[in-house]
């Protein structure tokens, strides 16, 4: 199994289980982060979600270039970043807070996953980016668009999207992603996190999203993420993009 799903006294933890691929996402861990969301929205026994990573490594290296690699029109790859794109989106507006419980590098669609998140909780030793422009594509997922409305300063999202490449922990907190940056064990971390939160009724925690979800639907949040989805699905089938990929599966091959 790519996931790992555990539920108690109210916080369902989601891990991306593929230590071995950096935790990058495939089609099963989709489908996995999916059910979840279907459980959240059917059931009010969860007062928070988490995504995280296994291991101490990666949170999660995006999507997993082994099976994507093999999309070559922008119709094809519309299809797989439109998927994602429609979970992500549901996460981002679920009615229970939403924290990425940053365990390691989070780079790519891993960067995109975490900014859907309501909150942020970095490891002191995690690296986080949108490195997308590396492979001559954007943010696919809707994560370029999440980035813009999560309250940064507009030069510091756009440079952290045009740089492409890892923050360190205390980069992404000075510049306003990373609400906390943690060491020891990423459980105590989230504890100390919503001790507070824990104390306060579900249905204000339910009413205070509301709020800002009306916003979203005001400015036709869903609508922009598509638009986002598309013109990364027109990059990835250019030469460039190939090429780029190409380079990168050779590099990573020879350092196995």
């Amino acid at each position: 199994m790519s996931y790992q799903i555990e539920q108690k006294d109210g916080i369902l933890t989601f891990t991306i289980d593929r230590e071995e691929k950096r935790n990058a996402v495939n089609d099963e861990v989709m489908n996995g982060l999916k059910q979840v969301i279907k459980h959240i929205k059917e059931n009010r026994d969860v007062r928070f979600l988490v995504v995280t990573g296994a291991g101490d490594k990666a949170f999660c290296s995006g999507g997993d270039l082994t099976e994507f690699h093999s999309l070559k029109t922008a119709e094809e790859a519309f299809g797989m970043l439109s998927k994602m794109g429609n979970i992500l989106y549901e996460l981002a507006t679920l009615h229970v807070p939403t924290i990425a419980l940053i365990n390691g590098t989070a780079v790519g669609g891993g960067c995109e996953i975490a900014t859907a998140c309501d909150f942020r909780l970095v490891a002191s030793h995690a690296k986080c980016g949108f490195i997308q422009g590396t492979l001559a594509i954007t943010t696919g997922w809707g994560g370029g668009t999440y980035l813009f409305e999560r309250g940064l300063r507009h030069d510091r999202a756009l440079k952290m999207l045009i740089d492409a490449k890892p923050y360190t922990a205390q980069q992404l907190y000075e510049i306003g992603w990373a609400m906390r940056i943690f060491d020891g064990p990423k459980e105590e971390a989230l504890e100390a996190f919503i001790e507070d939160m824990k104390k306060i009724h579900p249905s204000v925690h339910h009413a205070y999203k509301e709020i800002e979800l009306r916003k979203w639907r005001e400015r036709n949040m869903y609508g922009r993420v598509m638009e986002e989805i598309k013109l990364c699905a027109k990059l990835w089938e250019s030469e460039d993009h190939e090429k780029a990929v190409e380079r990168f599966l050779s590099k990573s091959s020879n350092h196995k």
